[in-house]
């Protein structure tokens, strides 16, 4: 991070805790939308109203997609921090909903409050990286980026298949709580 009047620069150890830390809220982001494609056919099943599915994944796209900009002058305005820290709080709030909703209308209400958040993880990590590392060295932290959404494209889709397996093998056995 270039210094400005006041601030000392960061050390690497600083630097690296602080990449770590934005490449898991990416992560986090980028596991949520590899892992609910693979889902939609067991949430459908499981929740009804089949005809609406397509919002579970259209919700979250739109917010994300109308906030990343907001949150980029928020971030100007109050601090990257703050606001991907808020971004971070606001996404975890709308999986927990994603994770307890009754029905498929519930579901696309949680998943609009993710993408509420999601919308701010993704942009302001490749913001956080500009401001953490010289110029000449963000070719390197794309790399790790990139590598992040190969990893999330991979453990995604095997985590929502095997999920989905387990499920169908508790139902076949006649688990308790399988078949809701």
């Amino acid at each position: 991070m270039e210094s400005t009047a006041g601030e000392k620069p960061l050390n690497e150890s600083e630097r690296r805790g602080i990449i770590v830390g934005v490449l898991t809220a990416m992560l986090l982001a980028a596991l949520d939308q590899t892992i609910v494609a693979p889902a939609l056919p067991t949430i459908g099943e499981k929740l009804g109203n089949t005809e609406y599915l397509s919002w579970v994944v259209t919700a979250y796209l739109l917010t994300a997609t109308a906030t990343t900009p907001l949150y980029g002058k928020l971030a100007d305005l109050r601090g990257r921090r703050t606001v991907i820290l808020f971004s971070l709080g606001i996404f975890i709030l709308g999986s927990i909903g994603c994770a307890l909703a009754p029905s498929l209308f519930a579901l696309i209400g949680a998943r609009a409050i993710q993408g509420l958040g999601g919308g701010g993880l993704i942009a302001l990590a490749l913001t956080i990286i500009g401001d953490v590392v010289a110029p000449r060295e963000r070719g390197k932290y794309q790399v790790y980026f990139s590598g992040v959404w190969t990893l999330s494209s991979v453990a995604g889709q095997k985590l929502a298949v095997r999920k989905r397996k387990s499920r169908t093998k508790s139902f076949e056995r006649g688990d308790p709580g399988s078949r809701q």
